[in-house]
């Protein structure tokens, strides 16, 4: 009995020496790995923060970005109706190409009424500079009569001094008398009258003058004002003809042809794809070591990143995404949280590679501006 109640507590013993041994093994192969895992992470770390400080520290990066372009907006400076529109959504315009034709009736008629003021105005200045001429004679002429008028009240006078002087001796009559006196009368008024002739020839010769006087037929005040309204009715049948301002891709056509277009309102929008850009928005944070000049790389969407633009920095906006918003944000109120605001930065990009590989206004992008470089 004492025998077989040794037997099981022997076979007992090694068993337990074996778990004992496996749990030691585990437990240290356990550290091992922790000990290894904590040596990668700090090798991990150490191998990040060197990149960091080396590198990373001089890069920030963004994907809240789009291609935008300063676009033409395309309004005529004339009320018409369209005749015909040579474009539509998609093309591709040069700089100068006919996009739509207006109507130019009432632009033809315009130009010849100003036609026919200019002539009007060149005949009334070629009529007064005649009559300029006409009226110095008549002012000569005037003078002439005064001269004459004041020798007949001359000869009048001393006719009626020599007959006063004989009427007492009786050898003039006085009827001789009478006569004598009434010419002197006469001779008297008529230099008068001629007196008043010559400066009523002499005003209107003056006033005549002042409108010729310093003048040429080109130069003439009249000549140019209607010269003026030919101009301006020359180039509104010029204006008829609406082209592109810039080179671009035509999009948003809202004219069609027989529409009656308004003065000022937008008919189309050319987007300029050769000078598009991208406006990056930074976390204010990221901005405080960027400035204007610094190089930047571009990769968009549509390509992915084989493909990488090289620009720079070309200026940061005045003002927050959310200040200029339609309505911006009130944070003068009880329940104020602070959120990170982003600011758009200007980033002007290769022409060269832009036309390797067109953008479009409002893709996305991912910028990084690398703040070490020059």
């Amino acid at each position: 009995m004492a025998d077989a109640a040794a037997t099981p507590q022997t076979e007992t013993a090694p068993d337990a020496g074996r778990e004992a041994e496996e749990k030691a093994r585990r437990k240290a192969m356990r550290r091992t790995w922790l000990l290894r895992l904590a040596m990668a992470v700090a090798a991990l770390g150490l191998l990040w923060a060197a990149w960091y400080l080396l590198i990373g520290r001089n890069y920030v990066s963004t994907d809240n970005a789009y291609v935008n372009a300063e676009m033409a907006q395309v309004t005529p400076l004339m009320s018409a109706q369209a005749v015909e529109v040579l474009v539509s959504d998609t093309d591709s315009v040069k700089r100068g190409d006919i996009l739509v034709r207006l109507d130019g009736s009432d632009a033809e008629i315009a130009i010849a009424q100003a036609e026919a003021d200019l002539a009007e105005a060149r005949r009334k200045f070629r009529q007064a500079s005649a009559t300029s001429g006409s009226l110095a004679s008549q002012v000569k002429a005037r003078e002439a009569d005064i001269v004459q008028a004041r020798a007949d009240l001359e000869k009048a006078r001393i006719d009626l001094e020599r007959r006063e002087r004989l009427a007492d001796s009786g050898a003039v009559s006085g009827e001789e008398l009478t006569q004598a006196r009434n010419a002197y009368a006469a001779a008297k008024a008529n230099l008068a009258q001629a007196e008043s002739t010559r400066a009523a020839a002499a005003g209107e010769y003056a006033a005549n003058e002042a409108l010729v006087r310093g003048s040429s037929e080109e130069t003439d005040p009249a000549v140019l004002a209607a010269k003026a309204r030919l101009q301006s009715a020359k180039l509104d049948y010029e204006r008829t003809v609406i082209r592109a301002p810039i080179a671009g891709i035509v999009t948003k056509r809202q004219v069609q042809v027989g529409q009656r277009v308004t003065q000022g309102s937008p008919i189309m929008t050319i987007v300029p794809v050769a000078n598009v850009y991208v406006d990056a928005n930074f976390k204010e944070r990221q901005l405080r070591r960027v400035k204007i000049g610094m190089p930047a790389k571009v990769t968009a969407d549509l390509y992915g990143g084989g493909v990488v633009y090289h620009g720079r920095v070309a200026g940061l906006s005045g003002g927050t995404g959310a200040s200029m918003s339609l309505i911006p944000a009130q944070n003068a109120t009880g329940n104020w949280i602070k959120v990170v605001q982003r600011l758009p930065v200007r980033i002007e990009l290769d022409p060269k590679e832009l036309a390797e590989h067109p953008l479009r206004v409002g893709l996305s992008t991912e910028v990084e501006i690398d703040l070490a470089g020059d």
